[in-house]
């Protein structure tokens, strides 16, 4: 840790920021599917949300956009990840995320990082942003990730498809 305030570090990922032409999908899938909360946000002038971790003083980690800067050219927000590859987010209940997904009809895939106990399920938003849910998975109960074909993550490879993506509540 630096020893003096005139010594510049990074401390930690403050939020992540979001771009969506259907903020009611996209709270939806992080309240209802992700189980994240909603925490003020102060008005800027256009629509979002800002979520947290649903722990007494959890962080805003999730900015999401659904107007004014969000919006392209074309009157609409882009779709997809692009530069960014994934979002990771640490969590717990790997088995009861995979239920959620179930539920919401939602596509994922899994994956266990060699030599080490993490387990990780990817999924995405309605915006096509992929996220990754990162598990510890010597404290998780039941089976280890499914690495058969076509369940098993393969980085670089998409498996998003915005006309398939189910409509969410």
């Amino acid at each position: 840790m630096p020893d003096s305030q005139d010594t510049p570090f990074v401390a930690g990922l403050f939020h992540v920021a979001v771009k969506t032409s259907d903020l009611a999908a996209t709270l939806a899938f992080y309240k209802g599917v992700l189980g994240l909360a909603e925490a003020h946000r102060p008005d800027f002038g256009y629509p979002g949300a800002w979520l947290s971790v649903p722990l007494p003083g959890g962080q805003a980690l999730l900015h999401v956009y659904a107007g004014g800067p969000a919006l392209g050219p074309e009157g609409v927000a882009p779709s997809g990840t692009a530069a960014i590859d994934h979002v990771s987010l640490a969590c717990r209940g790997y088995h009861a995320f995979i239920g959620r997904f179930r539920e919401a009809g939602l596509d994922w895939r899994e994956f266990l990082v060699p030599g080490t106990t993490l387990w990780q399920l990817f999924v995405y938003d309605p915006s096509g942003v992929q996220l990754e849910l990162t598990f510890d998975g010597a404290s998780e109960t039941g089976g280890s990730p499914d690495m058969s074909d076509g369940r098993r993550y393969v980085a670089g490879s998409s498996f998003f498809d915005p006309q398939t993506y189910p409509k969410l509540p």
